[in-house]
Protein backbone atom coordinates (compact mmCIF):
# COMPACT_ATOMS: atom_id res chain seq x y z
CA UNK A 1 0.00 0.00 0.00
CA UNK A 2 1.31 3.57 -1.06
CA UNK A 3 -0.06 6.62 1.28
CA UNK A 4 1.09 10.30 0.29
CA UNK A 5 2.86 12.17 2.82
CA UNK A 6 3.48 15.74 3.89
CA UNK A 7 6.65 17.45 5.83
CA UNK A 8 5.24 20.88 7.06
CA UNK A 9 7.04 23.19 9.40
CA UNK A 10 4.68 24.95 11.52
CA UNK A 11 4.35 28.53 13.54
CA UNK A 12 7.48 29.33 11.02
CA UNK A 13 7.93 31.39 7.80
CA UNK A 14 11.52 29.67 7.27
CA UNK A 15 12.57 26.39 7.10
CA UNK A 16 14.11 24.27 9.49
CA UNK A 17 12.50 26.77 11.95
CA UNK A 18 8.87 25.51 14.12
CA UNK A 19 8.30 23.01 14.67
CA UNK A 20 8.31 19.80 11.80
CA UNK A 21 5.38 17.21 11.54
CA UNK A 22 4.08 14.87 8.93
CA UNK A 23 0.55 14.61 7.32
CA UNK A 24 -0.60 11.50 5.95
CA UNK A 25 -4.14 11.64 4.09
CA UNK A 26 -6.11 8.88 4.07
CA UNK A 27 -9.47 7.77 1.48
CA UNK A 28 -10.48 5.43 5.32
CA UNK A 29 -8.79 4.78 8.28
CA UNK A 30 -6.26 1.62 8.81
CA UNK A 31 -5.66 -0.41 11.67
CA UNK A 32 -4.45 1.31 14.84
CA UNK A 33 -0.83 -0.38 15.20
CA UNK A 34 0.49 0.43 11.47
CA UNK A 35 -0.69 4.26 12.38
CA UNK A 36 1.67 3.82 14.97
CA UNK A 37 4.39 2.27 13.12
CA UNK A 38 3.99 4.67 10.44
CA UNK A 39 4.67 7.73 13.52
CA UNK A 40 7.43 5.50 15.23
CA UNK A 41 9.14 5.04 11.60
CA UNK A 42 8.48 9.34 10.53
CA UNK A 43 10.32 9.84 14.10
CA UNK A 44 8.67 13.23 14.31
CA UNK A 45 6.97 14.69 17.26
CA UNK A 46 3.73 14.13 15.81
CA UNK A 47 1.94 12.43 12.76
CA UNK A 48 -1.17 13.43 11.90
CA UNK A 49 -3.82 11.61 9.91
CA UNK A 50 -6.99 12.53 8.64
CA UNK A 51 -9.85 11.11 6.37
CA UNK A 52 -12.60 13.75 4.53
CA UNK A 53 -16.00 13.23 5.80
CA UNK A 54 -17.39 16.49 3.85
CA UNK A 55 -16.31 19.81 1.76
CA UNK A 56 -15.28 21.22 4.82
CA UNK A 57 -14.65 18.33 7.41
CA UNK A 58 -12.96 15.81 8.21
CA UNK A 59 -11.95 13.37 11.17
CA UNK A 60 -8.04 14.03 12.69
CA UNK A 61 -6.11 11.87 14.77
CA UNK A 62 -2.08 12.63 15.82
CA UNK A 63 0.46 10.28 16.71
CA UNK A 64 3.58 10.91 18.73
CA UNK A 65 6.36 8.12 18.22
CA UNK A 66 4.85 6.05 20.96
CA UNK A 67 1.21 7.15 21.59
CA UNK A 68 -1.89 8.70 20.18
CA UNK A 69 -2.57 11.80 21.91
CA UNK A 70 -5.76 14.14 22.49
CA UNK A 71 -4.55 17.38 21.23
CA UNK A 72 -1.54 18.49 18.97
CA UNK A 73 -1.82 22.12 17.39
CA UNK A 74 1.14 22.45 15.31
CA UNK A 75 0.25 19.33 13.37
CA UNK A 76 -3.24 20.88 12.98
CA UNK A 77 -1.71 23.62 11.49
CA UNK A 78 0.09 21.68 9.35
CA UNK A 79 -3.09 19.43 8.14
CA UNK A 80 -5.02 22.75 7.16
CA UNK A 81 -1.55 23.88 5.48
CA UNK A 82 -1.57 20.59 3.20
CA UNK A 83 -5.29 21.11 2.52
CA UNK A 84 -5.66 25.01 1.95
CA UNK A 85 -2.43 24.81 -0.02
CA UNK A 86 -1.44 21.44 -1.66
CA UNK A 87 -4.90 20.23 -1.94
CA UNK A 88 -7.01 23.07 -3.53
CA UNK A 89 -9.21 23.48 -0.23
CA UNK A 90 -11.07 26.52 -1.01
CA UNK A 91 -13.99 26.40 2.23
CA UNK A 92 -12.72 28.06 5.41
CA UNK A 93 -13.28 26.95 8.45
CA UNK A 94 -12.08 23.84 7.63
CA UNK A 95 -13.83 21.48 10.92
CA UNK A 96 -11.79 18.68 12.49
CA UNK A 97 -13.71 15.74 14.23
CA UNK A 98 -11.00 14.72 16.95
CA UNK A 99 -10.51 12.96 20.48
CA UNK A 100 -10.86 17.06 21.96
CA UNK A 101 -14.17 17.22 19.92
CA UNK A 102 -14.89 19.67 16.53
CA UNK A 103 -11.48 22.16 16.26
CA UNK A 104 -12.35 24.95 13.68
CA UNK A 105 -9.35 26.02 11.48
CA UNK A 106 -9.50 29.45 9.36
CA UNK A 107 -7.66 31.58 6.46
CA UNK A 108 -6.38 34.83 8.21
CA UNK A 109 -4.54 36.21 5.66
CA UNK A 110 -1.01 34.85 5.44
CA UNK A 111 -1.93 33.48 8.83
CA UNK A 112 -3.84 30.25 9.81
CA UNK A 113 -5.84 30.08 12.91
CA UNK A 114 -6.99 27.39 15.13
CA UNK A 115 -9.61 27.07 17.28
CA UNK A 116 -8.92 25.11 20.34
CA UNK A 117 -10.17 24.62 24.01
CA UNK A 118 -9.27 26.57 26.55
CA UNK A 119 -6.97 24.49 29.17
CA UNK A 120 -6.74 26.97 32.24
CA UNK A 121 -4.30 25.68 35.28
CA UNK A 122 -4.38 26.61 39.04
CA UNK A 123 -2.02 27.08 41.57
CA UNK A 124 -0.31 23.91 43.05
CA UNK A 125 2.88 22.35 44.79
CA UNK A 126 5.22 20.76 42.69
CA UNK A 127 6.79 18.15 43.31
CA UNK A 128 10.65 17.23 44.31
CA UNK A 129 11.24 15.37 41.05
CA UNK A 130 9.75 18.15 38.83
CA UNK A 131 11.69 20.76 40.25
CA UNK A 132 14.92 18.61 40.72
CA UNK A 133 14.22 17.82 37.00
CA UNK A 134 13.78 21.50 35.66
CA UNK A 135 17.29 22.22 37.39
CA UNK A 136 16.38 26.00 38.46
CA UNK A 137 13.15 26.80 40.95
CA UNK A 138 10.06 28.31 39.16
CA UNK A 139 8.49 31.33 40.74
CA UNK A 140 5.26 30.19 40.56
CA UNK A 141 3.71 26.43 39.67
CA UNK A 142 0.78 25.62 38.04
CA UNK A 143 -1.11 22.81 37.18
CA UNK A 144 -4.09 21.58 34.28
CA UNK A 145 -5.01 17.82 33.91
CA UNK A 146 -2.50 17.36 31.62
CA UNK A 147 0.17 19.68 32.26
CA UNK A 148 2.58 21.48 34.83
CA UNK A 149 3.07 25.13 34.25
CA UNK A 150 6.31 26.46 35.51
CA UNK A 151 6.91 30.42 35.89
CA UNK A 152 10.32 31.95 35.63
CA UNK A 153 10.70 35.84 36.37
CA UNK A 154 12.78 36.26 32.82
CA UNK A 155 12.83 34.48 29.44
CA UNK A 156 16.63 34.59 29.88
CA UNK A 157 15.58 31.91 32.61
CA UNK A 158 13.58 29.57 30.77
CA UNK A 159 15.59 30.13 27.30
CA UNK A 160 18.57 28.75 30.18
CA UNK A 161 16.84 26.16 31.47
CA UNK A 162 19.47 22.72 31.32
CA UNK A 163 16.46 19.72 32.26
CA UNK A 164 17.31 16.33 33.29
CA UNK A 165 15.00 14.64 31.02
CA UNK A 166 15.39 11.48 33.27
CA UNK A 167 14.04 12.83 35.82
CA UNK A 168 11.60 14.66 34.41
CA UNK A 169 10.16 11.26 32.76
CA UNK A 170 9.22 10.58 36.18
CA UNK A 171 6.85 13.52 37.05
CA UNK A 172 3.28 12.98 36.59
CA UNK A 173 1.82 14.09 34.34
CA UNK A 174 4.25 14.33 32.41
CA UNK A 175 3.57 17.31 30.35
CA UNK A 176 5.94 20.54 31.56
CA UNK A 177 5.90 24.29 29.92
CA UNK A 178 8.23 26.14 31.38
CA UNK A 179 7.30 30.04 30.82
CA UNK A 180 8.21 33.55 31.48
CA UNK A 181 7.71 37.40 30.21
CA UNK A 182 8.93 38.14 26.64
CA UNK A 183 11.16 40.67 25.68
CA UNK A 184 10.08 41.31 21.81
CA UNK A 185 6.90 39.52 22.49
CA UNK A 186 4.37 39.05 25.41
CA UNK A 187 5.44 35.57 26.79
CA UNK A 188 7.83 32.91 25.95
CA UNK A 189 7.84 29.16 26.70
CA UNK A 190 9.41 25.97 26.47
CA UNK A 191 7.90 22.28 26.64
CA UNK A 192 9.24 18.80 27.47
CA UNK A 193 6.59 15.40 27.05
CA UNK A 194 8.74 12.76 28.40
CA UNK A 195 5.73 10.51 28.75
CA UNK A 196 5.26 11.27 25.31
CA UNK A 197 8.66 10.19 24.12
CA UNK A 198 8.93 13.33 23.03
CA UNK A 199 12.14 15.29 25.87
CA UNK A 200 11.45 19.07 24.25
CA UNK A 201 9.29 19.62 21.49
CA UNK A 202 9.66 22.64 19.17
CA UNK A 203 6.48 24.92 19.32
CA UNK A 204 3.40 23.35 21.28
CA UNK A 205 -0.01 24.54 20.20
CA UNK A 206 -1.40 22.76 22.61
CA UNK A 207 0.53 24.53 25.53
CA UNK A 208 -0.92 27.66 24.86
CA UNK A 209 -4.21 26.12 25.87
CA UNK A 210 -2.87 26.73 28.83
CA UNK A 211 -0.58 29.51 28.69
CA UNK A 212 -2.90 32.19 27.11
CA UNK A 213 -5.46 32.10 29.79
CA UNK A 214 -2.91 32.56 32.39
CA UNK A 215 -0.91 35.37 30.05
CA UNK A 216 -4.04 37.01 29.50
CA UNK A 217 -5.52 37.19 32.97
CA UNK A 218 -1.77 37.86 34.36
CA UNK A 219 -1.55 40.99 31.53
CA UNK A 220 -5.12 41.85 31.20
CA UNK A 221 -5.27 41.53 27.78
CA UNK A 222 -6.84 38.91 25.41
CA UNK A 223 -4.37 39.20 22.41
CA UNK A 224 -0.72 38.15 23.18
CA UNK A 225 1.92 37.56 21.41
CA UNK A 226 4.34 34.31 22.08
CA UNK A 227 7.54 32.76 21.25
CA UNK A 228 8.27 29.09 21.96
CA UNK A 229 12.45 29.23 22.44
CA UNK A 230 13.04 25.87 21.35
CA UNK A 231 16.04 25.47 19.48
CA UNK A 232 14.21 25.48 16.35
CA UNK A 233 12.15 28.53 17.84
CA UNK A 234 8.54 29.29 16.92
CA UNK A 235 5.98 32.09 16.96
CA UNK A 236 2.05 32.20 17.93
CA UNK A 237 -0.19 35.24 17.47
CA UNK A 238 -2.93 34.11 20.21
CA UNK A 239 -6.47 35.12 21.67
CA UNK A 240 -8.04 34.33 24.68
CA UNK A 241 -12.26 34.01 23.71
CA UNK A 242 -14.12 33.07 26.92
CA UNK A 243 -13.53 29.05 27.16
CA UNK A 244 -11.82 29.17 23.64
CA UNK A 245 -8.06 29.75 22.60
CA UNK A 246 -7.12 30.99 19.29
CA UNK A 247 -3.47 31.09 17.76
CA UNK A 248 -3.02 31.40 14.38
CA UNK A 249 0.58 30.90 12.63
CA UNK A 250 2.32 29.85 9.36
CA UNK A 251 3.57 26.72 7.50
CA UNK A 252 6.29 26.20 5.53
CA UNK A 253 6.45 23.33 3.21
CA UNK A 254 9.57 20.98 3.17
CA UNK A 255 8.76 17.40 1.78
CA UNK A 256 5.91 15.71 -0.05
CA UNK A 257 6.18 12.34 -1.59
CA UNK A 258 4.45 8.84 -0.82
CA UNK A 259 5.33 6.47 1.72
CA UNK A 260 5.39 2.18 1.32
CA UNK A 261 3.52 0.34 4.03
Amino acid sequence: MELPIYWIDAFTERAFGGNPAAVVPLDSWIDNALLQRIANENGLSETAFYVRTGAARADLRWFTPQVEIDLCGHATLATAYVLFNELGQAETPMVFDTRSGPLSVSRRGALIELDFPARPAAPAEAPDNLLRGLGKRPSEVLRSERMWLCVYPSADDVVGLAPDHAVLATVTPGRIIPTGPGKDCDFVSRFFAPDAGVPEDPVTGSAHCTLVPYWAARLGKTKLHARQVSRRGGELWCELDGDRVKMAGRGVPYLKGRISV
